[in-house]
């Protein structure tokens, strides 16, 4: 068993939070803030099956967004780019994104064991391809989809595609922690936030 907290601070991905406060704009007033990551922060819509991101780093708005984003049952549902809201501490842009709602994984199911599996998997290779730096992350998801671990058809496409886009946007993948890979309702594991700029 690795321990997820170690295995982050090599690769320099500690747990940070957005320290911004929620922009103000019309859809967001008055909701309440569900959770918060190191570049975004999801404010219940208040409908139980959507919820809004104000997302600021550029990798997320464009896993989000892009034409070419990878898409299929292991990534998140969007409906609708509300656009720009105001400007993050960072100095990059918050942009709204309105969004299926994804639950946390829940303590000992299918999907919180495959997490776990995955997050495994993924450790193990970036330790073999550590030499190489920041490009280990993209390398072990690349490892990944060329001696794939047995998770079913579905989910090993959905492992390609996020390879691709992280070698199309050059950006870097975080599966390591399971705050970014949650679940629908139905079970079905879903890469919820799996990328990161450096």
């Amino acid at each position: 068993m690795i321990d997820i907290d170690a295995a982050r601070a090599m690769l320099g991905r500690q747990a940070i939070l957005l320290p911004d406060p929620v922009p103000p704009h019309p859809l967001l007033d008055g909701k309440p803030e569900i959770g918060r990551g190191e570049y975004s922060i999801v404010i219940d819509k208040g409908d139980g099956e959507r919820v809004y991101k104000v997302v600021s780093s550029p990798a997320d708005y464009f896993l989000y967004t892009a034409d070419d984003r990878p898409r299929g049952p292991h990534f998140p549902i969007v409906y609708a780019d509300h656009g720009v809201i105001g400007r993050a501490q960072s100095g990059y842009p918050f942009h709204l994104i309105e969004m299926e709602r994804l639950h946390p994984l829940a303590e000992g199911s299918p999907a919180a064991a495959l997490s776990r599996r995955l997050i495994e998997y993924y450790w193990s290779a970036c330790a073999q391809w550590s030499r190489l730096g920041n490009d280990m992350g993209r390398i072990a998801l690349y490892h990944l989809t060329v001696d794939p671990l047995t998770v079913g058809d579905s989910l090993q496409e959905a492992l390609r595609a996020l390879s691709d886009f992280v070698e199309e946007y050059q950006v870097l993948p975080d599966i390591l922690n399971a705050n970014n890979l949650m679940m629908r309702a139905d079970g079905t594991l879903v890469f919820s936030d799996p990328v990161f700029i450096a």
